[in-house]
């Protein structure tokens, strides 16, 4: 099965929708703004849906009471396959920015599923800009999880990490030892995803320079600590 041009169209403009909304879209959304039926977009949205650029959930119908409706979102593959190139530079107001939002995510982990946290991280990786950034929000996906788990995994990870010489190291360090543990709790689809943009992470990480790495250090101690 191949994501042929029409079906291109339709997912990029799923992704410009959703990417200015952040809310799924409903199938006769798409179907308006592209000129074709309602039954052509749910089926072309199935097909794309097989091959992993969307998923699908449920939401209550306003206009008909008790009923609820299909609407779709594009995964982190689909946003990355729009993505524009990530910047080397960046205003060191965006990064305090992307920290303190981090720090937010981190103070509310508690309160909700870590299946449902972990997703709301990675819908907003794709709009980061910055090189920095996407690394930013990658390490925090991560202490998303480690915060949910808590007690003697949290320790044993800041212990690793504290006595891991080199702040490109312990980066790395703390990376790779939460990745053994994430892919065996969360669902399969989360965790197809989630090793792509891991793997976008390490590449990016060893182009970036000693100063951002620094930052990107500094950051997880804070969480850590």
């Amino acid at each position: 099965m191949a994501l042929t041009k029409r079906r291109l169209q339709l997912l990029g403009q799923l992704v410009e929708l959703y990417q200015r909304t952040r809310l799924p879209i409903h199938y006769e959304t798409l179907a308006r703004s592209l000129g074709v039926s309602k039954w052509t977009a749910y089926d072309m949205l199935k097909e794309i849906e097989k091959l992993g650029f969307v998923t699908r959930s449920y939401e209550v119908n306003s206009k008909e009471t008790g009923r609820s409706q299909v609407v779709f979102s594009p995964t982190v593959k689909a946003s990355e396959l729009f993505k524009q190139n990530r910047s080397d530079s960046f205003h060191p107001a965006d990064w305090e920015q992307t920290v303190a939002h981090i720090r937010d995510l981190l103070q509310n982990v508690k309160n909700g599923n870590v299946n449902d946290l972990i997703r709301k991280v990675m819908n907003e990786i794709p709009s980061k800009a910055s090189s920095i950034e996407f690394c930013g929000y990658i390490l925090g996906l991560l202490l998303v999880y480690v915060k949910k788990l808590g007690g003697k995994t949290e320790t044993l990870i800041r212990l690793v990490v504290s006595k891991t010489p080199g702040s490109e190291n312990g980066t790395l360090m703390f990376v790779g030892t939460v990745l053994g543990t994430i892919i065996q709790a969360i669902n399969e689809e989360l965790g197809t995803e989630f090793t792509e943009l891991v793997s976008e992470f390490l590449r990016i990480m060893n182009q970036l320079s000693n100063q951002d790495q620094r930052l990107l250090s500094n950051m997880l101690h804070e969480a850590l600590a």
